[in-house]
């Protein structure tokens, strides 16, 4: 499992587990899922949806709140739940560790470096393109085992090409694709 899924499923399964408190017959524990609901909603819905740096940053400012408001610390000593709180903290702390330690690594390779091993993936990648087709065309009985592969990569083409086209139109509209903290 990657990091960004590990806090995923941790700010996940908090969320679940404190929606179905909210709808427990005990009062207490309503009142006290819903502060914590309550809190997290204050953060947007859809937060493991974020950008990596959006969601960092959320996560930090939601773990913030739930260690120094004491009534939010109270609630989740109330359930039981510090473990998950520290495993969700502990999970965005080596992703911002992990996403930062590679951002510098980025920034520090040569820009002839970079074009290089594009220049290199480019060539492999046509290759294969081309065999595969080659191999396609010369199937003497159908249907060709290699029409899913060719669907699969059209499709996988077909979405880094939207990528691209939304990472160009959100540049010139002045919107950052990934915000920094």
């Amino acid at each position: 499992m990657t990091l960004d899924e590990r806090r995923d499923e941790a700010i996940i399964g908090i969320n679940y587990f404190l929606t179905a408190h909210s709808y427990h017959y005990q009062t207490d524990k309503q009142q006290n899922a819903q502060l914590l609901l309550n809190n997290l909603e204050l953060y947007g819905t859809g937060i493991s949806r974020l950008n990596y740096m959006a969601e960092t940053a959320t996560l930090n400012n939601l773990l913030r709140d739930w260690e120094n408001k004491p009534e939010l610390a109270d609630a989740i000593t109330f359930f039981g739940i510090a473990e998950w709180v520290a495993e969700l903290k502990t999970a965005n702390e080596e992703f911002n560790a992990k996403y930062l330690s590679r951002t510098q690594e980025y920034g520090d390779a040569s820009p002839e470096t970079i074009k290089l091993k594009r220049e290199e993936t480019n060539t492999a990648y046509y290759a294969l393109r081309d065999r595969i087709d080659a191999l396609h065309l010369l199937v003497e009985t159908a249907p060709s085992p290699y029409i899913t592969v060719i669907n699969q990569l059209n499709a996988l083409t077909d979405q880094y090409n939207k990528l691209l086209i939304n990472r160009t139109d959100n540049s010139s509209s002045g919107t950052p694709v990934n915000p920094s903290v």
